[in-house]
């Protein structure tokens, strides 16, 4: 799922399901490192956790309200509030384990 700026209030905020938001450029090294990894969570959780890209430099309000000053940035939010945030390249395991987590 792709997020930006008009989607982002009714598909995060306002989602009955937790939501990961991965905040990346398409520029950005790291970012296209991780995007397979994100991409394959989306199957494993669908129903459960909404998996999707938000692109700073077309969204960067978004972005700068919270904080993300570098990327890959995964924010994971709850009932509209940002719970956990993962900065930076992370494995997949550990991306799966954290969505796991947020599941719960």
């Amino acid at each position: 799922m792709v997020f930006n700026s008009d989607n982002f209030d009714a598909e995060v905020l306002k989602s009955d399901i937790p939501v990961v938001v991965d905040f990346y450029a398409d520029w950005c090294g790291p970012c296209k490192m991780m995007s397979p990894a994100v991409s394959a969570m989306e199957p494993l959780f669908e129903g459960k956790v909404k998996i999707g890209k938000l692109n700073v430099d077309d969204a960067g309000e978004i972005a700068e309200k919270y904080n993300v000053m570098s990327i890959p940035t995964l924010i994971f939010f709850r009932n509209g509030e940002p719970v956990e945030t993962s900065v930076g390249l992370i494995s997949r395991d550990t991306l799966q384990e954290k969505i796991e987590n947020l599941a719960k």
